[in-house]
């Protein structure tokens, strides 16, 4: 009976240590290290990293442990994560090994779509556990709480953004020149009738006399007069004769400037030996040894070494002694002049009265000088109707409906204007902006790639960093900018100061305005201010109320 008894002991205790044997028991918060706690919204994931700890003789030597993150929220909703598995010391496999008698310590990423419910959630640890091929109940494990989604608000942000505007290239006085040339014999100074007949000539004469009839619209400014010489003859010689053409030259302006009945500075003068224009004019010649030539201007700096290399080449390349050296037994005259275009006003009424007379620039100018949208659009509309062919007033168009909320209408716009002008920076940029407004950064980054060029591009490459993630070089696109998107950049990167200043900056500031407001007070600690600031917030917009709640909780705000 007893021999019974003893062996009915050592079963029951054979079989409580197999038993024993086969549980890994329960896991506390405390094994479970997760960065950041609270969870945190970056475009538009929520990321996670997980530092977790087997405690020493956890991991059975055959036990296999799959760990997978799980983002509970409104009431029922999963999101899974990223899993990994664990190992014991005997299993046969390629997954981490933890040692029975010490444990080990391992890290693991997870990452998940965000979405707005998602700011009140727990995140949780789930356990796929076999010791051998016994399936072992592991409890669930609670190791984060809650995710931060300020970031996230660049999606109301970005809805008060500017636009890039084309600009226009009016400019009321434009300064222009208008040049003649006459050339002369070898060695001779004399105005040839033949070349005071030339069309430049001509020309030269004829805007004289219109600067003349119309001294309101055009003001003389100076006229030059530049008279040369062939560097082939001595250096005496054509100081002289370049002198001489100079003076010749200079009194037929004179006497042009007297008949147009204009007083003006003539600015003469002359260059003796014209080794500048002789290179220029090899340089951009056909002849077979153009390059021989250059080489001997290279390595002779002597005027008189270089005259005489000159004379040989010029011997034996004909085309140099009759193609290239007479250009340079010229003259150049210049007017320097400038055109004065409508002022404001007559602008304003010349687009009353009839706005087809009015060049685009003034068109596109005119809609700077009403502060009124709707004004502004009538202009802008106009100017698609007499320059259809012209992107800028559709894209500008485009920028109206944006700041309206009639996106839409602005992505309707700035297509009608890429399919003007498929290389314009600005309509790339805006649909960037829509695209950005519409949730889509890939298509946004794909647009605003093209639109390196573009007026105000800065802005809208904060917007696409800001949603991004990249939130310090947004900060840094933003330089300057009073906009909601720029604090909450600053925000984000946790330059308090900064955004407190731009906040209170923004021109035509908003409910957003406000709301970040209470976001940078309740970072900061301000219960008081951020409060107000939130009940302001609300009373403008009620919607609110579901964005970055959880910035506002951890602060002890109540909605």
């Amino acid at each position: 009976m007893q021999k019974n008894n003893f062996l009915l002991l050592s079963a029951a205790s054979m079989l409580l240590l197999t038993s024993c044997s086969s549980k890994l028991g329960e896991l506390s918060a405390d094994n479970f290290n997760v960065v950041p706690n609270p969870l945190e919204a970056q475009a538009g994931q929520v990321p996670a990293t997980i530092n977790g700890m087997f405690p020493e003789k956890y991991m059975k030597k055959k036990a296999v442990v799959t760990v997978t993150p799980e983002l509970r929220y409104a009431n029922g909703k999963i999101a899974k994560g990223t899993s990994a598995t664990f190992q014991g010391e005997k299993v046969e496999g390629n997954d981490q090994t933890i040692s029975y008698l010490v444990g080990g310590n391992y890290t693991m990423k997870t990452n998940f779509k965000y979405v707005p419910e998602m700011q009140k959630s727990d995140m949780y640890l789930t356990f796929n556990a076999k010791v051998g091929k016994k399936n072992v109940e592991v409890p669930a494990v609670k190791v984060a709480t809650g995710v931060i989604a300020t970031s996230e608000l660049y999606r109301n942000t970005i809805n008060n953004a500017q636009g890039c505007i084309a600009e226009d290239a009016f400019q009321r006085v434009t300064e222009q020149k208008q040049e003649a040339n006459i050339k002369f014999l070898i060695q001779q100074a004399n105005l040839r009738k033949s070349e005071l007949q030339n069309n430049s000539v001509t020309e030269f004469v004829k805007l004289l006399q219109k600067i003349n009839a119309d001294q309101e619209g055009l003001n003389l400014s100076n006229v030059e007069v530049s008279a040369y010489a062939s560097p082939d003859g001595g250096e005496k010689l054509n100081d002289k004769l370049a002198n001489q053409r100079k003076q010749n030259s200079e009194k037929y302006v004179a006497d042009q400037l007297k008949k147009a009945k204009i007083e003006t500075e003539i600015d003469a003068k002359y260059t003796a030996q014209d080794w500048e224009g002789f290179q220029e004019l090899v340089k951009a010649s056909n002849i077979q040894d153009k390059d021989v030539i250059l080489r001997v201007l290279s390595m002779y700096k002597d005027p008189e070494e270089r005259e005489k290399q000159i004379k040989n080449m010029s011997a034996g390349f004909k085309e140099l002694a009759d193609g290239i050296l007479p250009e340079l037994r010229r003259a150049r005259l210049t007017i320097n002049y400038e055109v004065i275009g409508r002022d404001d006003d007559q602008i304003e009424d010349q687009l009353k009265e009839d706005a087809t007379k009015l060049s685009v620039e003034e068109m596109l100018y005119s809609a700077t000088l009403t502060n009124k949208v709707n004004e502004q659009e009538a202009r802008y509309k106009k100017t698609t109707e007499v320059y259809p062919n012209d992107c800028r007033a559709y894209n500008n168009l485009a920028t109206i409906e944006y700041a309206r909320g009639n996106y839409a209408a602005a992505k309707s716009y700035a297509q009608k204007a890429l399919s003007v002008n498929p290389k314009s920076a600005e309509a790339n940029a805006n649909l960037g902006l829509i695209a950005l407004q519409a949730g889509d950064a890939a298509t946004a980054e794909n647009y605003i790639a093209k639109a390196a060029d573009a007026n105000g591009l800065a802005e809208v490459l904060g917007n696409l960093h800001l949603a991004q993630g990249n939130y310090a070089l947004a900060e840094q696109d933003f330089n300057k900018v009073n906009s909601n998107s720029a604090a909450l950049a600053q925000i984000l990167n946790k330059n308090y100061s900064a955004a407190e200043k731009t906040l209170n900056n923004v021109k035509n500031a908003d409910a957003m305005t406000d709301y970040l407001k209470a976001v940078l007070n309740a970072r900061q600690g301000n219960k008081g201010a951020a409060k107000n600031a939130l009940a302001a917030a609300l009373a403008k917009d009620p919607s609110l109320a579901s964005y970055a709640a959880k910035d506002l909780e951890l602060a002890g705000i109540s909605k």
